[in-house]
C-alpha cells in the first residue's frame, strides 16, 4: 500500500497469457473464506473456467495482511492502490472488477468513489453506501444491537488471537470474547449498552459507535453518497428481501442511476432481489417456503455475475441482452420477474388508513385498515415497557436464531397489549404491493422521546400471519437523522416510518396487515424514554411510556403502498 503496509492476497490466473482480473477484499480471513460455493457469492471456479483471473485479500490488519483494522478507515485508498496493483501484473490484461456481499460489498463501493480508472465493474451484494443507515444503525436512528454485538465479538475475537500470536493480549481476554462470539444473546441485555462486557472493555470503534447515536460529522466521513460522482464502475446490485441491508440496496440502485459520474455507470446499473437473508438463500424457512425456484442457485446466480462480468471487462455488448435491469423474486406467487425500473413505472401508490373504535390492540382488536378515509376521529392506546420490549420476531436481521430472521408467523407477538394490528378485509382479488412501503402515524406519548415501529403482514386464510417487511423511527430523529428534537408530553406530531420494500401478492383469501408498536427486540436498542443518551442510561432509569395512535380526518394515520394492478391496465 501507499503507506508500506503489505496486504495478504490469494492470487488465481492463467498459466500463460493476460486475463481481466476479479477483485474480492474481506475481514474475514481469505484462507477461510476465499473459495464460497452458493449463496449470492458466485464460484470461484466457475470464474477461473470463465477467463478470470481472481484476487482474494484480505483487509488491512485482518488474518495475514499488516496494518490495523478499524472498519472502513482504510478501505479506499486499500482498496484503490490493490487495483492499481493488479493492472499492473504481467498476468492482468488492466481491467478489474470485484465481488463480494456485505463488507465485500462495502470496500466495493469505497473503492468504486475513488475512480480507480482500472475498475471497470462492480457486484455488490447485500450492502450499503451509507454505513450509519445500514447496517450499523437504522434509517429511523436505532441501534443495529444484536447485529452490532455479534459482528463486534466476531471481529474483536479475531483481532484478539493476532495480538496473542504477536505476544500482546491476554488468553482471558481471548477465551472471553471468544465465549460472547459463540452466545451473543446474553450480550443484547446488558445495560448500559455501551458498557456491555468484553465489548465494551476492548474498546476500538465500540466506543466510537456508541458516542455517536445520531448521523454527524463522524458517520458523514464514511457515507459515500456525495462520492457517486466519482463512479465510473456499472454496478450489479443484489440483495434480499429479508437482509437487512434491504433499505440500502434498493436506495443504492436508485442513486446510482441518477448521481454516479458516468452515462456507462448510471445505465449499467442493475438489481437482482430475492426472498433471501443475510446469510441463507435457499429462500426455506420454517414457516413459508417460496418454492424450488427461490433460491440463487436456482436463478444461476454464478452465470449472472459471468454475464455481467463479461460486458464491462470484456466489452462484450451482447452479453446482457437478455438480463433485464431489474430480476426480482414476487412472493405470494413465488415467481421472479423481469422489471425495466424500480421503483416500477405504474406504481400506484395507495392509502390503506387506519381506524379502529379504540381497541386495535392484539390481531384480537377492532383495528381496520380501509382505503376509504375515516369519518370518525379515534385513537388507540398502549404501554410501552422497555424492560418487557416486543420480542423481534423475524424480518431483515442477523440470524442469530432462525426465530429472529425471515418470514415468521406473528401470531405470538401480535397477541400482545402493546402491539396494535390493523387489518383489512379479506381479499376476493389478488393484490400486489411492489416497492418502498412507509407508514405516516400521528402519534403522542407521555414522554419526550419513545420509538414507534411498523410491521406489514400477510394473514393467511388458516390465520398464519407473515411478516414481509418492516422499520422503526425513534421520535428525537422524526425531522432527521442529524438533529435529535425531543417530544412534548401529549402534543401530537405526524412522523413516518420507512419500512423499506417488498414485492409480495396478497392473494384471495388472504388479507392485508399493518402491526404497530414500540419496540422490535433485539433487532434494535431499547428506547429509555427519557430522552437521554440511551446506550449510557441502566435498567433503573428506565421509564414507561403510554403511547398513542391518532386517526381520522385531522389525523390521517395511513400505510402508503406501492399497488401494482396489471390485469386493470391491460
Amino acid at each position: 500500500m501507499r503507506d508500506g503496509v503489505a496486504l495478504a492476497a490469494n492470487v488465481w490466473h492463467p498459466v500463460e497469457g493476460k486475463a481481466p482480473t476479479l477483485l474480492v477484499r474481506m475481514p474475514y480471513g481469505k484462507d477461510v473464506f476465499g473459495i464460497t460455493l452458493g449463496g449470492v457469492m458466485p464460484d470461484l471456479m466457475a470464474l477461473l473456467e470463465a477467463g478470470y483471473a481472481v484476487v482474494v485479500q484480505d483487509c488491512r490488519g485482518t488474518h495475514r495482511s499488516e496494518g490495523e483494522f478499524v472498519p472502513h478507515m482504510a478501505d479506499r485508498a486499500d482498496g484503490e492502490d490493490t487495483v492499481v496493483w493488479i493492472a499492473d501484473q504481467p498476468w492482468s490484461d488492466g481491467t478489474v472488477g470485484m465481488y463480494g456481499a456485505s463488507y465485500l460489498g462495502m470496500v466495493q463501493w469505497e473503492t468504486a468513489v475513488t475512480g480507480a480508472p482500472s475498475l471497470k465493474a462492480i457486484a455488490p451484494a447485500f450492502t450499503s453506501i451509507d454505513n450509519y443507515e445500514a447496517p450499523w444503525y437504522g434509517p429511523g436512528g436505532a441501534l443495529s444491537l444484536s447485529l452490532v454485538t455479534l459482528w463486534n465479538a466476531m471481529m474483536y475475537t479475531a483481532d484478539a488471537q493476532r495480538s496473542l500470536a504477536v505476544g500482546g493480549g491476554s488468553v482471558s481476554q481471548l477465551q472471553q470474547l471468544g465465549q460472547a462470539l459463540l452466545f451473543p444473546e446474553p450480550l443484547n441485555d446488558v445495560l448500559p449498552t455501551a458498557e456491555v462486557p468484553v465489548l465494551a472493555e476492548y474498546g476500538k470503534w465500540w466506543d466510537d459507535w456508541m458516542a455517536h447515536p445520531s448521523h454527524d460529522a463522524y458517520w458523514d466521513a464514511m457515507e459515500l453518497t456525495p462520492e457517486l460522482k466519482n463512479v465510473t464502475a456499472p454496478a450489479l446490485n443484489i440483495g434480499g428481501w429479508y437482509d437487512l441491508y434491504i433499505g440500502q440496496t434498493v436506495r443504492t440502485y436508485t442513486t446510482a442511476r441518477q448521481k454516479t459520474g458516468s452515462a456507462q455507470a448510471r445505465e449499467g446499473q442493475q438489481l437482482i432481489i430475492g426472498p433471501w437473508d443475510h446469510i441463507s438463500q435457499t429462500g426455506v424457512y420454517p414457516d413459508r417456503s417460496f418454492g424450488p425456484l427461490a433460491s440463487a442457485q436456482m436463478l444461476g446466480l454464478t452465470g449472472l455475475h459471468v454475464k455481467f462480468f463479461d460486458r464491462w471487462l470484456r466489452d462484450d455488448t451482447t452479453a446482457l441482452d437478455d438480463v433485464a435491469p431489474v430480476k426480482i423474486f414476487v412472493m405470494g406467487i413465488d415467481q421472479w420477474r423481469d422489471e425495466q425500473e424500480w421503483p416500477l413505472p405504474d406504481t400506484q401508490w395507495t392509502d390503506y388508513h387506519l381506524t379502529s373504535a379504540g381497541h386495535a390492540n392484539t390481531a384480537g382488536g377492532d383495528g381496520v385498515l380501509t382505503t376509504e378515509p375515516p369519518t370518525g376521529a379515534g385513537r388507540d392506546t398502549y404501554l410501552y415497557d422497555p424492560r418487557r420490549p416486543v420480542p423481534t420476531a423475524g424480518g431483515a436481521s442477523m440470524p442469530v436464531t432462525l426465530e429472529l430472521c425471515g418470514p415468521v408467523d406473528q401470531r405470538t407477538v401480535a397477541a400482545r397489549e402493546d402491539v396494535l394490528c390493523f387489518a383489512g378485509p379479506v381479499l376476493e382479488e389478488p393484490v400486489e404491493v411492489t416497492g418502498p412501503v412507509s407508514l405516516t402515524l400521528f402519534v403522542s406519548s407521555s414522554t419526550v422521546d419513545t420509538d414507534f415501529t411498523a410491521k406489514l403482514v400477510d394473514v393467511f386464510p388458516d390465520g398464519k400471519a407473515i411478516n414481509l417487511c418492516d422499520g422503526i423511527l425513534r421520535a428525537r430523529y422524526r425531522g432527521g437523522l442529524a438533529t435529535e428534537e425531543l417530544m412534548e408530553p401529549g402534543t401530537v406530531y405526524e412522523i413516518t416510518v420507512d419500512m423499506t420494500a417488498t414485492s409480495n401478492v396478497f392473494l384471495p383469501g388472504h388479507r392485508i396487515r399493518v402491526d404497530v408498536s414500540s419496540s422490535n427486540f433485539p433487532r434494535y436498542d431499547r428506547n429509555t424514554n427519557t430522552g437521554g443518551v440511551i446506550a449510557r442510561e441502566s435498567e433503573e432509569q428506565m421509564i414507561p411510556a403510554v403511547n398513542h395512535i391518532h386517526h381520522g380526518p385531522n389525523h390521517p394515520s395511513r400505510l402508503v403502498l406501492p399497488v401494482i394492478d396489471r390485469k386493470a391496465q391491460s
